[in-house]
């Protein structure tokens, strides 16, 4: 037997259960891993309230990422063996998988090797982020040298992550935080600077670090009436590349700024990039060098014991972090 995360109606953290069930048998193109840390997402969060893409199956299973240890493989698996340290790339729906529990099971195509010198931690917190930031930045927009880029929501894992992705690439990352309160902190983990958008006149700012020019990519998780402030921040033919909804109220289009500068607005969802296996493993490749080479390091806001799962969503839904939640089990 073995614990996981369920839930069996949806809504706020108190929802959650750890159920003991069966351990199950992989089948050939899976793969069952005994987990040691699991990492926690905004989807998740989603996902557990009935607010996601997919409407969960009650009782639902839960959870995108885990790094753990191979008990076994399936038939048709030839890429990790029993005995392996891995973690897991979010390639799936949760209807189909969930990756929160001591042991669980995992689609063979999502389970790639980590870099040995990784803790357990920080292997189960750097694929979302990673994998989200470099699909949006790298795949989509082209980020290099010279880009200077817009990072709303700086503060969450997949903003640290876009920071660390643009100072790898050349680029300027210019992180948007709502209050000065994170200031030093985002400067410290790589900004080139930091824009609080409650406090500061956001176009202004950025075309005065650009010397007028503006940005060339914005990488939007949030949405809402901001949204406008990053199309008057965009430079000519900029990009703003929307990937989350945060923000509950409507977003506006401001037209003018779309026409007169010929920007591009694109939605982008990780699972179109990890959903498609040239791509998915050209994302691989690049997260895996970069966290060899210390390039890209996740970085951890706090860490929960199992037996803790609901005060972890309640820290997650405080906004509190600067960085990923981690569970151990």
């Amino acid at each position: 037997m073995s614990r996981i995360v369920r839930f069996h109606e949806t809504g706020g953290p108190e929802v959650l259960r750890l159920d003991e069930v069966e351990v199950p048998r992989p089948g050939a193109d899976e793969v069952l891993i005994e987990a040691h840390a699991l990492g926690l997402n905004r989807a998740e969060e989603m996902f557990r309230e009935g607010q996601y893409v997919q409407e969960p199956a009650l009782p639902a299973k839960i959870g995108y990422e885990v790094a753990g240890t191979v008990r076994e493989a399936g038939e048709n698996v030839t890429h990790v063996r029993n005995g392996d340290a891995v973690s897991v790339i979010p390639a799936f729906t949760m209807t189909d998988y969930g990756m929160h529990g001591e042991v669980v099971l995992a689609p063979s195509h999502a389970v790639v090797k980590h870099p040995e010198h990784l803790s357990w931690d920080e292997a189960a917190a750097a694929w979302m982020m990673f994998v989200t930031a470099y699909g949006g930045l790298i795949d989509l927009a082209g980020v290099g040298e010279g880009d200077t880029v817009l990072i709303p929501a700086a503060s969450s894992s997949v903003g640290l992550a876009a920071i660390q992705i643009c100072t790898m690439v050349g680029a300027t990352p210019v992180a948007l935080s709502r209050t000065s309160s994170k200031r030093q902190a985002l400067l410290d983990h790589g900004a080139a600077a930091v824009i609080a958008t409650q406090e500061q006149d956001v176009s202004a700012e950025v075309h005065r670090l650009t010397g007028g020019a503006g940005a060339r990519v914005a990488f939007d998780p949030v949405g809402g009436p901001a949204f406008a402030e990053l199309t008057a921040s965009l430079a000519e033919e900029g990009i703003i590349l929307v990937y989350g909804a945060l923000e509950s109220e409507n977003t506006p289009l401001p037209v003018m700024d779309v026409l007169g500068k010929h920007l591009t607005i694109r939605g982008y969802e990780l699972f179109e990039l990890t959903t498609d296996p040239v791509r998915r493993t050209q994302a691989a490749e690049f997260v895996f060098n970069g966290l060899k080479k210390g390039d890209l390091k996740p970085v951890i806001s706090a860490a929960f014991a199992l037996d803790d799962i609901v005060a972890a969503h309640e820290y997650m839904a405080s906004n509190q972090q600067l960085g990923k939640i981690i569970v151990r089990v």
